[in-house]
C-alpha cells in the first residue's frame, strides 16, 4: 500500500475518533523501524481493535473486509489455489462464483500479486481485505503445515509411496537428506516454536500420520496434508539424522538430542522414538533458552514467596517439589538454586536429563547404562563438599535414603516426587521404606504445584453476568463466591490460536513442617490427616491458590478445576 494511502487512512481513523494524532505518529515511527502495514501496526500497538481499523480501511479501499476466524471456506474453493501459491503470496481463497475467485489478502491494492494469481489459476480474481495473522492461520488450517513443500515432493517423486514401503536403509537415508524433506521437518519445528509448543508428537496409525503440538499443557491436532503418511520413514529418518541416532534400528526405542536455531533463539530438542504397530512414533521436547530463573517470576503469592525464600536459605534439610510430569517442578527448582547461587555456595545437581545449564553450578547427567544412577552419583557427590544439592527425582528407597541422610548431615537438598499433593509426599517416602524418624527430622518443606493457562491479554474481557451466574451456580460453594470481584475470560483471537489462553503460571500448595506435623509423621499419620493439620496451621491448597488467581483475573475457574481436585477428595 503506498505511503500516501496509509497516511490518508490514518487521517480518516483520526477523524472518526478511532485513534489520536499522537498514536498515528507512533504507528508510523514503528512502521519505519519494522515495516508492515500501518493498520496492522496500530492493532499490534493496542491503539484500537482490529475490527474497527480494518472496517475503516476496507471502506477507504472499496473492498470487503473478511474476518477469517469466523469464516468457513468450502474445500472446493481451497482447491482452486495450490498451497504453494497461497503460502508464497500469503493469500487465501474464500469464494468462487461465475469463474471469479475471491481472495483475502493483507494488501488488496497489490496489483502485481492479483495479476500473478489471475495468470497462475486462470480465473478472474477479486480481492478482499483481511489481517495477515488471520490469513496465515487460515493457510495452516485449510492447507496444513508444510503443504507447499509436500506438493513439491509429490510432484518430484510421484512414486514416493513405493520408495517409503520398499526402500532399503540406504535409500531411506538418502531420501531423509532430500532438500524437500529437510524443509518439511524444519517447517514443523518452526511452526511448533511459533505456536509456543513445548512438545511435538509424530504418531503413525493405520490410515494416517498424526502430528500434535502440546501448547500451554494441552494437546492440539495440527492440520497436515494427508499425503504426509507416505513419507513417514523419511521424516523419522531425517529427525534421527539430526539427533545422531541409528536410522537402521527401527525395532528398539532410541533417545537423542538436537540443537537448532530459529529466529536467533537457540533451542535444545530432546528426541525419543518408540516402535509401534504401524511404525516409529517420535516425541520431541522443546527446551528454549529462555527460563525464568527468579522466584518472583514463578507466580507465587507474597506470603508463599516469603515462605519459599525462608526455606531455601536454611543451612540443611530437604525440600521436595511434587506434581505430575510437566507441572513445572524443574523450573521451580532451577529458580530456587539460582536464588541461592553465589561464589560462597557450592551447588551440585544430578539430573536426567540436564535441561538447562546453570552458570556456577556443577551439573551431572545420569547414565544408567554405565552404572551412573541417581544413588551412585549422590553417594559420590557428598565427597565434593557441597552446600546445596539437587536430585532430579527420588524414584527408589536407595536414592531417598541417601538424600535424607545428606540432609541430616548438614546439606540442603532439593528434589522432586510424583504425588498428587504436598502431604502425599510423606506417605510416599514411608511407603518406600524410609523410617518415620528420618522423614520427620529431615523434611523442611513440601511444595505441590500445577500449571494453569493464563487468560490471553489480547482478547481478555469481562465475564458477563449470565456466565458468572452459570459458573458460580455450578460451584455451589458460598465460601469461594465473591460478588464484588470482576471475573474475566478470553474471547479467542489469532494471538492465542482462538483458545482464549496464552502462556501459563503456577499454583502452589506449600506445607511447612511444624512440630505438630513432625509428630504426626512419627506416628505414621495419613496424608489426609497431615493435610488437614497443615490447613489448620495456615496452609492453602492448590485449588485455593488457583481461585485466588481467578479473583486476580489471571486465569479462569475452568482451568483451576481442570488441574486440581476438590479439597478433601
Amino acid at each position: 500500500m503506498p505511503v500516501k494511502d496509509e497516511v490518508l487512512v490514518g487521517k480518516v481513523l483520526i477523524e472518526k475518533g478511532i485513534i489520536s494524532l499522537e498514536q498515528l505518529e507512533m504507528g508510523l515511527a514503528e512502521q519505519k523501524k519494522c515495516g508492515g502495514l500501518i493498520c496492522a501496526i496500530l492493532v499490534k500497538l493496542g491503539f484500537a481493535s482490529q475490527e474497527k481499523i480494518f472496517e475503516i480501511l476496507a471502506e477507504q479501499l472499496g473492498v470487503a473486509y473478511i474476518e477469517l476466524k469466523d469464516k468457513h471456506i468450502d474445500p472446493l474453493v481451497i482447491g482452486k489455489v495450490p498451497a504453494k501459491f497461497a503460502s508464497h503470496y500469503k493469500i487465501i481463497p474464500i469464494e468462487f462464483e461465475n469463474q471469479t475467485i475471491t481472495i483475502a489478502m493483507a494488501n488488496p491494492l497489490d496489483i502485481r500479486t492479483i495479476d500473478d494469481i489471475r495468470l497462475l489459476v486462470g480465473l478472474e480474481v477479486k480481492a478482499a481485505l483481511s489481517s495477515e495473522p488471520e490469513i496465515e492461520e487460515a493457510i495452516r488450517k485449510y492447507y496444513g503445515v508444510g503443504a507447499d513443500t509436500l506438493e513439491k515432493i509429490i510432484a518430484e517423486k510421484p512414486s514416493g509411496r513405493i520408495i517409503e514401503e520398499k526402500a532399503g536403509i540406504e535409500d531411506v537415508a538418502a531420501f531423509a537428506q532430500d532438500a524437500s524433506i529437510v524443509k518439511f521437518v524444519n517447517q514443523i519445528l518452526s511452526e511448533a516454536v511459533k505456536d509456543r509448543a513445548t512438545d511435538i508428537h509424530i504418531e503413525p496409525f493405520q490410515d494416517e500420520l498424526r502430528v500434535r503440538f502440546r501448547i500451554d499443557g494441552v494437546l492440539y491436532n495440527i492440520n497436515i496434508p494427508e499425503a504426509i503418511k507416505h513419507f513417514h520413514h523419511a521424516i523419522v529418518s531425517r529427525i534421527k539424522v539430526m539427533a545422531q541416532m541409528n536410522i537402521a534400528e527401527r525395532r528398539l526405542p532410541q533417545d537423542g538430542r538436537i540443537k537448532i536455531k530459529i529466529k536467533e533463539e537457540e533451542l535444545d530438542l530432546r528426541i525419543s522414538t518408540i516402535p509401534t504397530t504401524f511404525g516409529e512414533a517420535v516425541h520431541m521436547r522443546i527446551l528454549g533458552s529462555k527460563l525464568f530463573l527468579d522466584l518472583e517470576s514463578l507466580g507465587l503469592l507474597d506470603k508463599d514467596l516469603k515462605i519459599m525464600e525462608e526455606m531455601i536459605k536454611k543451612p540443611h534439610g530437604i525440600v521436595f517439589v511434587t506434581g505430575p510430569t510437566g507441572s513445572g517442578k524443574s523450573t521451580t527448582l532451577y529458580a530456587a538454586l539460582s536464588h541461592i547461587n553465589s561464589e560462597n555456595v557450592k551447588i551440585i545437581t544430578i539430573e536426567d536429563p540436564v535441561e538447562y545449564q546453570l552458570k556456577g553450578v556443577n551439573q551431572i547427567q545420569i547414565f544408567p547404562k554405565i552404572g551412573l544412577t541417581f544413588a551412585t552419583a549422590l553417594r559420590h557427590m557428598l565427597r565434593h563438599d557441597p552446600d546445596a544439592m539437587m536430585v532430579g527425582e527420588v524414584r527408589d528407597y536407595e536414592t531417598a535414603e541417601i538424600a535424607i541422610r545428606a540432609a541430616l548431615t548438614g546439606h540442603l537438598v532439593f528434589s522432586t516426587l510424583h504425588t498428587n499433593d504436598a502431604a502425599g509426599a510423606v506417605t510416599r517416602l514411608l511407603d518406600m521404606g524410609i523410617e518415620p524418624f528420618l522423614v520427620s527430622s529431615s523434611l523442611e518443606c513440601l511444595i505441590a504445584q500445577r500449571l494453569v493457562r493464563v487468560i490471553c491479554p489480547s482478547c481478555k474481557c469481562k465475564l458477563d453476568e449470565h456466565k458468572r451466574k452459570a459458573i458460580t451456580g455450578q460451584i455451589g460453594n458460598s465460601e469461594i463466591i465473591k460478588k464484588d470481584v470482576q471475573l474475566y475470560e478470553g474471547k479467542g483471537c489469532a494471538e492465542c490460536r482462538f483458545t482464549g489462553y496464552k502462556g501459563r503460571t503456577a499454583i502452589y500448595e506449600i506445607l511447612v513442617m511444624t512440630e505438630s506435623i513432625r509428630e504426626m509423621v512419627l506416628k505414621r499419620g495419613s496424608a489426609q490427616a497431615i493435610k488437614q493439620k497443615a490447613i489448620s496451621c495456615g496452609m492453602h491448597t492448590l485449588r485455593q491458590d488457583g481461585l485466588r488467581k481467578v479473583w486476580q483475573g489471571v486465569t479462569t475457574f475452568a482451568e483451576v478445576f481442570r488441574v486440581t481436585q476438590k479439597d478433601g477428595a
